[in-house]
């Protein structure tokens, strides 16, 4: 098994477009990137901790490579917004790919570069590649949030949907 770590603001809206794919084991919410041991949701949600959240991914490399996973992540994100995400907004909800190893920094570099080339956004893409923090679990009720408040998972996400389909097509 290998890690992925993504920011790509609230992590509520990050865990459902990975949720199901094959390969992947599991799925959490949590934060990362910042200097306090443990925060928790209200902490981060400060905006003084230095963390962001994010998703951490355990997959298995031989079912769903990583540069699947980075792939997928560019269409969950707009990455030309360095100040946040949709109706998130401010560090703790900026757009990051942690990496864990230089193959992964690699395959993320290279694909930002792609991308940035594409054509497919006339704004400078500014999601961050940075190396994996340690990564601290979000509380229970933040766990599969989708999956437990529906309604309110889609009143949240109602923006990123909107964009996701106006930017990438129909790729959820």
């Amino acid at each position: 098994m290998e890690r992925a770590i993504f920011a790509g603001g609230c992590f509520w809206c990050m865990i459902q477009p990975f949720d199901t794919l094959p390969g992947i084991h599991s799925i959490m919410s949590g934060y990362t990137g910042g200097q306090l041991v443990n925060p928790t949701y209200e902490q981060v949600k400060s905006q003084t901790t230095g963390h962001t959240e994010a998703v951490e991914i355990i997959y298995d490399p031989q079912v769903i490579s990583y540069q699947e996973l980075v792939n997928l992540y560019w269409e969950q994100t707009d990455p030309t917004d360095a100040f946040g995400q949709f109706e998130d907004r401010g560090s703790s909800y900026r757009p990051v790919i942690f990496y864990s190893t230089k193959e992964q920094q690699m395959i993320a570099e290279k694909s930002k570069q792609q991308l940035a080339e594409s054509g497919r956004f006339t704004e400078k893409i500014v999601t961050t590649i940075e190396p994996a923090q340690p990564f601290y679990l979000a509380e229970t009720s933040h766990q599969d949030y989708y999956k437990k408040n529906p309604e309110n998972f889609a009143r949240n996400h109602a923006r990123r949907a909107a964009f996701v389909e106006k930017n990438w097509g129909n790729h959820q």
